[in-house]
């Protein structure tokens, strides 16, 4: 049986007068969802709303019905899972909603926001991102980022490491991708397999500047879900909270069974045997 606890939390931060992330956490579902606006004249914050309510009503449609009537994935991705392709269907609609919507005002034109979403199953964690929010993943003591960063500088990194070092601050931030943007988006996609004791931190930027990922592992092994999440706020604030600063903590649960068990041992078993028959076999030919 899986039981996950979760806690989140958005604050303002210091600088800022409004506050354009929003978030989504249910348990039922197993669904948490983090977005962080971008845009002048709060347009951020109507980007980053569109993008959490599109993706929560979609995915709850899954819980409240027959999955094969409302399942109606877009372009499928033959190499994930069909729960992994209704995050991907998710969030490509989440971006056609804010790039439909930005064309209505003047004040919106322009708008965008990141998105990072963690859909957990029976037996499988599945990560989607666009832009710069990361999700990191805490298992066995170590911290692990699931997301793939979309910024100017962690993609230059990746091809030319010494080019990146001469990347101007001002680029810190540049996205390279972004919900909203464009008509269609091509978000990132991970699954894998969870286990007990595992912990998810989903977060915006205005967390990850100030507060480095060991600190974010500490907290989280150190307090409970809730009380970690305002831990960290309070940290990023206390270092200047220079932007609007949103977390959710997961913990995840696996009450233990027969049959996990028995999946668990078996490499174990299997190995065990081949090294007998090979004993058995260097006998026989002697």
């Amino acid at each position: 049986m899986l039981v996950v606890e979760s806690a989140g939390i958005t604050d303002v931060g210091k600088k800022r007068k409004g506050n354009e992330d929003f978030l989504f956490l249910d348990d039922a579902m197993g669904l948490y969802v983090l977005a962080d606006g971008m845009g002048g004249h709060q347009a951020g914050e109507v980007a980053s709303e569109l993008v959490v309510d599109t993706i929560r009503d979609y995915m709850k449609q899954f819980k409240e019905g027959d999955p094969d009537d409302v399942d109606d994935l877009e372009d499928a991705d033959e190499s994930l899972s069909k729960e992994a392709n209704r995050i991907l269907t998710g969030v490509r609609r989440a971006n056609r909603e804010v790039h439909q919507v930005a064309q209505t005002k003047a004040s919106y034109h322009g708008m965008g926001s990141t998105v990072a979403t963690v859909y957990i199953t029976s037996e499988r964690l599945i990560v989607g991102n666009v832009g710069d929010s990361p999700v990191y993943l805490i298992h066995n003591g170590d911290i692990e980022l699931l997301s793939v960063i979309h910024n100017v500088i962690t993609e230059q990194s990746a091809i030319n490491p010494e080019a990146a070092e001469q990347i101007g601050e001002q680029y810190k931030h540049l996205l390279t991708r972004a919900m909203g943007i464009e008509e269609t988006v091509q978000p990132d996609i991970i699954e894998i397999q969870h286990f007990d004791g595992d912990m998810v931190v989903l977060s915006s930027d205005g967390l990850t500047d100030l507060v480095s990922p060991e600190e974010i592992r500490d907290v989280v092994n150190k307090e409970r879900h809730d009380k970690a999440c305002q831990t960290l706020v309070d940290m990023a604030n206390a270092r200047g909270g220079h932007d609007n600063i949103t977390v959710i903590v997961l913990k995840i649960k696996t009450a233990k069974s027969q049959k996990g068990w028995g999946r668990r041992l078996t490499p174990r078993i299997t190995e065990g045997v081949v090294v007998l028959l090979k004993k058995l076999f260097h006998h026989l030919k002697r």
